[in-house]
């Protein structure tokens, strides 16, 4: 029998780090899942809401309401895309690129790996990866 103790050491990184990013967004006045939003646009400007909904992994309507609320709040910008009018790309508003949620991922990202051997990283990238293919194979069942 495998030892199974990776999953909850997994598990256990997951809760860890979203409490960690919960508190810092909750402190700025966003949701983790609005702050997950202008993290990945800082990385990728110009995205439709279904190119970014699938590089977020949610589903399109439930990005719709967090754009919805972030456009609100005026951190995020709907443009129409030339030739289709019934696409936007979604861009980072001054105040959503200059907001302290977007370099505190940056931050978090980087100091979460910090003092880990990049062969480490790459090794246990590849053990996440396969983690991640043998649970889409339980939902393909």
């Amino acid at each position: 029998m495998a030892d199974t103790s990776i999953i909850d050491s997994l598990l256990h990184v997951m809760r860890t780090l979203r409490r960690n990013y919960d508190e810092c967004a909750r402190d700025m006045g966003l949701t983790m899942s609005r702050a997950r939003v202008l993290s990945q646009l800082s990385r990728q400007e110009g995205l439709t809401q279904t190119e970014l909904a699938a590089a977020l992994d949610i589903e399109t309507p439930t990005l719709k309401r967090q754009i919805d609320a972030l456009q609100a709040d005026g951190f995020v910008q709907r443009r129409p895309i030339q030739g289709d009018a019934r696409k936007n790309a979604l861009f980072l508003t001054d105040k959503g690129r200059d907001s302290q949620i977007t370099e505190f991922s940056r931050t978090l990202r980087r100091d979460v790996i910090a003092g880990i051997d990049p062969k480490d990283l790459a090794r246990a990238q590849l053990v996440l990866d396969q983690l991640a293919v043998n649970i889409a194979k339980l939902s393909a069942k």
